[in-house]
């Protein structure tokens, strides 16, 4: 009698070379050091450049003083002792180090008491399921008129949401984290605290060539509302063509006890959502009634400078946009409560505080990391030598003499790759503008125009630097759901988004210049001088 033999094992399809060449990157970058140390390494790196670079004579002038560049060296007795000095005041004034612990008291409320999760398993049973890709990049997209809001928001919940759709979470982070910051500069409809700014510094750029020049801070509204629609779409075939297919061989192993559920609603948690919103409801309408009077004290001062049609609360200078996360702390902790009390999973106050305890709990990895990120990041402005690089890169692309398309198109990858050691958008804009915007205008090339091509590469490589402040946050997310996630996991998750929108999206600026659309609010492809 002959033994039965086993059916031999299915051999797993062929990996396409994308996936191979994701899966490389995700494993060299998950070999570097962890976060933390690899912040301070690139701090040290950063001593010793400038030291080595300290006493070099350099041509460039740097645009802020007028004066030559000069590399700061960080070794010197001074530079350290003022690095000790204000090391404490570093970490503290860390901007996202704020925006994420005060927003995520609130979101640790509302998740703890089990509103999130409710309200999620309820919409996933009305929302299609092939449109949650869209949607969620269109609010991250719409994010950015509540400043950096998105990144501790609409990101993690892009991974729940995804979860209890039955898709993979790491999916909705990348899909999120590519409306919320890889098409930081795409608006839906509604100005940002950027528009301003930008132009701000653009039109004082164009002054030191002709100083009647003046630039609307709507100057690139009707391209990057139009930009949205690109990001949506390219973002969409991404995540549900590419990233996706690829996170299937990768396993989902967080806590079970911390992962969303899919059951459907049961009475108590029903009774709990509605009380929700009616409290969100209640607290939405006493907002209202405090921001809608002409004289409400939400409103930015009277005589703050207004583009044509923009209102007084969207202003980077309104309490209202000031206010943006502590009203976010607010209208998750309110209703999480009340559904907590409604539910009867808050029996006293005491639950309350566990859940802000318990956020802040999950929050200590990122704390660790962005002492070293704060240092970093303060260390290499202290250098100068990010200032450098963006000067030295613009002055070679001027010197190139290049067609208009193409310097354009340089200036998208110089944007591009300054942003990935610079992480302020008005700081490069600072350095690169003051450089390209009057050297653009002596060709005849309008300042609106040079500042959306800006817009476009400092928007695309965001996603892929982690020295943007919000990457290890991002990676702490990434981790809840696949517990082995780093550096190199969310890099290969997000380097085809990048590769593709700065591809796609500077073909558009490009569509947009040849076919002479509008790009803006008084906008112009040309700059003629006066008498010209």
């Amino acid at each position: 009698m002959t033994a039965a033999t086993s059916p031999a094992p299915t051999p797993e399809p062929a990996r396409g070379w994308i996936a191979r060449s994701l899966d490389l990157v995700e494993r060299v970058g998950n070999r570097l050091p962890d976060p933390a140390v690899l912040f301070l390494l690139l701090m040290f790196a950063a001593w010793a450049v400038s030291w080595a670079l300290s006493g070099i004579q350099f041509t460039e002038t740097d645009p802020r003083t007028g004066q030559a560049l000069v590399v700061k060296n960080l070794l010197a007795g001074e530079s350290i002792t003022a690095f000790f000095a204000t090391m404490v005041n570093t970490f503290t004034s860390f901007p996202p180090l704020g925006v994420v612990l005060v927003a995520m008291l609130g979101l640790g409320v509302a998740e703890h008491t089990g509103f999130i999760n409710a309200v999620l398993r309820g919409a996933m049973a009305v929302t299609p399921r092939r449109l949650l890709t869209p949607a969620l990049i269109a609010v991250g997209i719409l994010s950015h008129i509540a400043v950096d809001a998105g990144y501790v928001l609409v990101i993690p919940l892009g991974a729940v949401i995804f979860y209890a759709a039955g898709r993979h979470p790491l999916a909705g982070i990348a899909a999120a984290f590519a409306g919320v910051s890889g098409g930081f500069s795409a608006t839906m409809g509604i100005p940002s605290s950027l528009d301003p700014l930008l132009a701000g510094l653009t039109q004082t750029a164009a002054h030191l060539v002709d100083p009647s020049v003046t630039v609307n801070p709507l100057n690139n509204f009707y391209f990057t509302t139009a930009s949205s629609l690109l990001i949506i779409l390219v973002g969409w075939a991404l995540t549900d063509l590419v990233i996706e297919p690829r996170l299937k061989a990768t396993a989902v192993d967080g806590d079970p006890a911390e992962l969303p559920t899919q059951a459907p609603l049961e009475a108590h948690e029903k009774r709990g959502v509605l009380a929700a919103f009616l409290a969100m409801a209640a607290t939405a309408l006493l907002f209202l009634l405090t921001v809608l009077p002409e004289t409400s004290p939400w409103r930015a001062p009277a005589g703050t400078p207004l583009a044509e049609g923009q209102s007084n609360l969207l202003v980077s200078q309104a309490p209202l946009m000031q206010s943006i996360v502590p009203l976010i702390f607010v209208f998750f902790l309110v209703p999480g409560i009340v559904y907590g009390l409604a539910a009867g999973t808050v029996k006293t106050h005491r639950d309350i505080v566990a859940g802000m305890s318990k956020a802040m709990g999950g929050m200590g990895y990122y704390i660790v990391m962005a002492f070293f990120c704060a240092q970093f990041i303060y260390a290499f402005g202290q250098s100068n030598l990010g200032a450098l690089l963006a000067i030295k890169g613009a002055n070679a692309l001027r010197e190139m003499g290049l067609p208009l398309g193409v310097t354009l198109t340089g200036i998208v990858l110089l944007s591009g790759l300054v942003n990935l050691l610079v992480g302020s958008a008005s700081a490069k804009w600072a350095l690169i503008g003051a450089i390209m915007v009057p050297m653009l205008m002596q060709l005849g090339v309008s300042p609106d125009l040079t500042q959306a091509a800006y817009r476009v590469g400092d928007s695309t490589t965001n996603i892929i630097t982690p020295l943007l402040p919000y990457f290890p946050l991002i990676v702490v997310f990434c981790r809840r759901y696949v517990k082995n996630s780093g550096i190199g996991t969310l890099v290969a998750l997000m380097l085809p988004y990048s590769i593709t929108l700065m591809v796609a999206w500077t073909a558009f600026l490009l569509a947009f210049w040849a076919l002479d659309l509008p790009l803006g609010v008084g906008a112009s492809y040309t700059y003629l001088p006066p008498g010209g």
